[in-house]
């Protein structure tokens, strides 16, 4: 039986739709993702904690969920739009549907809105607070639960879904080449998935770890992994990633990039309606080559705050934001966007080889790049 439903801006624009998963009320930060497929993997991002998340591709739940293509241990984001609802999943990998998945995990799911109209009501109007509500809801109420919600800029979502403590990922082969400490700000399984491949035992510490704690694993490098909020608003992360500097080799993707970028020295600001998909293009400034890139963050490293001695090695072609950067006196580099994709295209895998080419150069106590 449908139930009806409503997405509520905090402008005031509303969608009413049908209701499916759960029924409540939840609130956050409304952003669009124009990936084609991935949407459990997308569920499953602690990135989007925080976010409502509205499908532009129009056609959802067609190939159910699995038990596979999870990237963390549960949903973090608090509602899906979308702009039609297959409730009959046809795959031979299909465990469940989607419905009962977001169901399962007290997550609510609005249907059957015009989700082209409110994406270019958000690129118009920019990002913006929201409420799905499926069930009975007044929404004069609702919207007033919107106007009294926290905005995005100064929240820190990163305490919301970091770990409680630390925990080793080693490779198949168990013949560990390197060791990396990890700092979980929201990470992705597919990042240790792609170090596992390639020979490295990794420690994922909380984000609240010490530096003491970090240093009693004797780690060969600092990974700093993707996650949701605001940088600015973690100056206890940046902090330990400072006191790092120098001292071992450091990877930070798309949250862990502007958590580089702080600690470099450099400011962040906050995108007018972000990045979310899978399609974004990206240059390689080195190659000149340009790839096509999964893509999860409402914030910028801004390039004018950069230091001398800190470069940009990718751009975004859509907007030219900063989508890399290199510190050669430190061996550090970061990325914007997911080189482990997941979903995505995998042009960009080839930055964990990059990183572990930094590993071997540490050892030979030669920090160049």
């Amino acid at each position: 039986m449908a139930k009806d439903g409503f997405l509520i801006l905090e402008d005031g624009r509303t969608f009413r739709g049908e209701g499916f998963g759960s029924t409540g009320l939840a609130l956050g930060e409304v952003v669009f993702n124009t990936a084609i497929t991935g949407y459990q993997e997308i569920l499953t991002d602690p990135s989007y904690a925080g976010q409502v998340v509205a499908l532009t591709y129009p056609h959802v739940g067609n190939y159910g969920v699995n038990d596979d293509d999870v990237e963390s241990r549960g949903i973090f984001l608090p509602a899906l739009v979308v702009r039609s609802y297959e409730d009959f999943p046809s795959n031979w990998r299909a465990t469940a549907s989607l419905g009962q998945y977001l169901e399962r995990h007290g997550v609510v799911g609005l249907s059957d809105i015009d989700t082209r109209a409110l994406t270019r009501h958000i690129r118009e109007a920019g990002a913006m607070r929201g409420a799905v509500a499926v069930g009975v809801y007044d929404e004069g109420d609702v919207l007033g639960q919107v106007l009294a919600s926290p905005p995005m800029a100064g929240r820190d979502l990163v305490r919301d879904v970091t770990r409680d403590g630390a925990e080793v990922f080693a490779p198949a082969e168990d013949d560990a080449r390197w060791r990396v400490a990890a700092l979980d700000c929201g990470i992705k399984n597919n990042i240790l998935r792609q170090l596992a491949r390639r020979g490295v035992e990794v420690t994922v510490f909380p984000a609240t770890a010490t530096a003491d704690e970090i240093l009693a694993a004797r780690a060969d490098g600092l990974f700093i992994s993707n996650g949701p909020g605001d940088p600015a608003a973690l100056p206890y992360v940046v902090d330990i990633v400072k006191g790092f500097l120098g001292r071992v080799p450091i990877f930070g993707i798309c949250l862990g990039h502007q958590i580089l970028g702080l600690a470099l020295g450099g400011r962040t600001y906050k995108l007018k309606f972000g990045h979310h998909g899978a399609n974004h293009p990206v240059k390689n400034l080195k190659t000149g080559r340009v790839e096509i890139t999964s893509q999860n963050h409402g914030f910028a490293v801004d390039a004018s705050s950069l230091p001398a001695g800190v470069r940009v090695t990718h751009v975004n072609l859509n907007d030219d934001t900063v989508e890399g950067l290199r510190a050669d006196d430190y061996a550090a580099m970061s990325l914007q966007y997911h080189p482990e994709a997941a979903p995505g295209p995998h042009d960009a895998s080839y930055n964990f080889d990059v990183f572990l080419e930094m590993l071997e150069r540490r050892t030979q106590k030669t920090f160049g790049f």
